[in-house]
């Protein structure tokens, strides 16, 4: 099965393409759709959907996977990401994909083992179960195979 991840940010929208079996991961393709603050909002929404598109279009994922809305402590920021979310399920329910939505817990559980896992250990093990092909550097792309792999991981249970 092949999945797209996808990490939500305003700045920084990280995607991920893996092909899975539920068990072993293989890298397709991860990178980051980077905006400017100073364009307004509904412009970056625009460049955030069409790079979407674009990595759909070029990839084929079968399904897709996005982390859910973290309770964060400016009201603002949360709003503004909530917005990036909408717009990725928009492009994701346009191609008919269906789509997981997992919250940070469950995707740092799922691929450290640790619910409150910090940003380096998510790195390090993405990268153990991706290999070299994994980013190094790009919080946001590695944070969407996470999100890819936690979603690739559950689907494979469910269908063993």
């Amino acid at each position: 099965m092949r999945v797209l991840g996808i990490d939500c940010g305003t700045e920084r929208t990280g995607y991920g393409i893996i092909d899975s079996d539920g068990r072993s991961h293989t890298i397709v393709i991860a990178g980051t759709i980077r905006t400017s603050p100073r364009n307004p909002l509904s412009a970056r929404l625009a460049m955030i959907a069409a790079g979407l598109r674009e990595v759909i279009s070029q990839h084929r994922p079968e399904e897709a996977a996005v982390e859910e809305v973290f309770h964060a402590v400016n009201a603002k920021s949360a709003l503004k990401l909530a917005h990036v979310r909408g717009v990725a399920l928009l492009v994701i329910a346009e191609t008919g994909m269906s789509c997981g939505e997992y919250s940070p817990l469950s995707i740092k559980q799922s691929v450290v083992g640790y619910g409150r896992a910090e940003k380096q250990q998510v790195e390090f093990m993405v990268r153990s179960l991706l290999g070299p092909e994994a980013p190094t550097g790009q919080a946001d792309a590695c944070d969407a195979l996470a999100v890819a792999i936690c979603h690739a991981t559950r689907k494979g249970r469910a269908v063993a």
